[in-house]
């Protein structure tokens, strides 16, 4: 099964307007059998010092589903583990498909949760895609140098 790959930067229009890459398209197809998906926020990504950042989600439409049902069955969320992440990811959740040529319509609440104003990035993250503005993407990306696991055990035997 083919998985999301690269970082294709873009824009996004007044109206909210922007076009998924035609591969991620081809993927949502090919891999998930479905040309529908799910539009979310993502997980806020803490920046330090008591600053987040936060762009979109896009999970495959069955990935979705499959989200919903562990998430009613997990354990070891404490309950306000469980409302954030039903306030975040579930609750605003709208299922979304793009034309023939790729567009779809970003719902003004979520562009502007996750600042989006015309420069973005559609960003793989192997079964779901992000969506970042370009500022917030160097945010994280700064945040991610940061954090990597260099010399680490783990790194290691991923062979990084």
């Amino acid at each position: 099964m083919a998985k999301f790959r690269g970082v294709y930067p873009t824009t996004i229009d007044a109206k909210g307007r922007t076009s998924l890459p035609a591969r991620f398209r081809e993927i949502l197809v090919e891999s998930f059998g479905d040309d529908r998906f799910f539009l979310t926020n993502s997980t806020p990504v803490d920046l330090g010092g008591g600053i987040y950042s936060s762009g979109l989600l896009i999970f495959p439409y069955r990935e979705f589903e499959l989200f919903e049902e562990k998430f009613q069955t997990s354990r070891g969320l404490t309950p306000a583990q469980r409302e954030s992440i039903i306030n975040i990811i579930i609750n605003p959740a709208v299922e979304l498909s793009a034309d023939k040529l790729g567009r779809f319509l970003v719902p003004p609440p979520m562009r502007k949760s996750a600042s989006l104003e015309r420069d973005i990035l559609f960003v793989a993250a192997m079964d779901k895609i992000k969506i970042w503005s370009q500022s917030e993407w160097e945010k994280v990306r700064a945040q991610n140098i940061k954090d990597f696991p260099s010399g680490s055990e783990a790194a290691a035997e991923l062979g990084l």
